[in-house]
């Protein structure tokens, strides 16, 4: 058992009911799917969210994070009922690489002085064309790394917290400098859990696949494209049940002690938490009410507030009285 679990009990899960994430048949699997995606510049995020729906006959699609027209990069494409919990998989901020383009002439030393004073908290007010309300609102740059310069060219490297705009990040910096700047290209290389150096695809290997599925019936190649939401989950607090609990979970019930089989350690009241089985399969999202010796020592009571529920309902038997 890995160190950060606290176990309260022991469970062999039925080899009946539900599928470890990876073995799920083809239509199951692309229901709780996401794709980790190399947007290209040109089509905006919706548009592709559109194009990868249409290809693979989904009713339902969704993105982590918009991506202007020009921009491209990291794009994570949650499919169906995985698309519930995308804001809470992209929560661990995102990273680009922009080249900044100067108005004016600036030494290296006023440059990198500058830059500097931008890392930590900074106000910015969205840009007119932007998809939320223009609002003041404060970011964290967590950040700055110049990569190179070339004249009035300056290639950076920034690590912020979700929401932050590169585009008036740049146009600050100018302002600060003096000589005015803006963003003349960008890519984004990590967004959320999702990030270009690890299994990043483009459109034309997710055309591929679908096509290999549909026409030969061979869906590995899908399989690569497309991953479980349960590898995005990363280091998100867990709690993991019995196979009796998982269906009045799946109907929105609360998380009593007696379902609980172990948990993550460092579990404070409050934290979001990530609702697992044996298996696992990711059930939902809840709210924890104890910490997680709290819920170890507890035998009765609700330790979890049920938030958001992904897994379909009558994957598990009903193992719960109604009353």
């Amino acid at each position: 058992m890995p160190e950060d679990y606290l176990v309260k009990d022991e469970e062999h899960t039925s080899p009946s009911y539900g599928w470890i994430p990876r073995e799920r048949p083809i239509e199951q699997y692309l229901g709780v799917g996401v794709i980790n995606l190399d947007k290209p510049p040109g089509p905006s995020s919706h548009e592709v969210v559109a194009w990868v729906k249409k290809l693979l006959s989904l009713g339902r699609a969704g993105h982590g994070g918009t991506l202007d027209p020009k921009v491209s990069g990291v794009l994570p494409v949650t499919l169906e009922r995985a698309t519930r919990i995308i804001s809470f998989i992209m929560r661990s901020g995102k990273e680009y690489v922009c080249v900044m383009e100067l108005h004016g002439d600036v030494d290296d030393e006023r440059l990198f002085s500058v830059i500097k004073e931008f890392v930590g908290p900074v106000y910015q007010l969205p840009p007119v064309r932007s998809a939320v309300k223009r609002a003041l609102r404060i970011r964290k740059v967590y950040s700055i790394e110049v990569l190179e310069r070339e004249g009035k060219y300056v290639l950076i490297h920034v690590s912020c917290e979700a929401g932050t705009y590169i585009r008036k990040l740049c146009h600050d910096i100018g302002e600060v400098l003096g000589v005015g700047a803006h963003m003349r290209e960008l890519r984004r290389t990590r967004a959320g859990p999702f990030s270009e150096t690890s299994g990043i695809h483009t459109l034309y290997e997710l055309l591929d696949a679908i096509s290999l599925w549909k026409e030969r019936g061979d869906d590995s190649a899908l399989r690569e494209v497309v991953s479980p939401i349960e590898e995005s989950l990363g280091g998100f607090p867990k709690v993991y049940i019995r196979d009796s609990a998982v269906d009045a979970i799946c109907h929105g019930a609360n998380l009593a002690a007696p379902g609980l089989l172990k948990l993550s350690k460092g579990i404070k009241p409050g934290d979001t938490v990530c609702i697992m089985t044996g298996k696992g399969e990711l059930v939902g999202l809840a709210r924890a009410k104890l910490n997680s010796e709290e819920c170890i020592k507890s035998d009765t009571g609700i330790i979890a507030e049920t938030e958001r529920i992904v897994m379909e309902p009558g994957t598990y038997p009903k193992g719960w009285s109604s009353g």
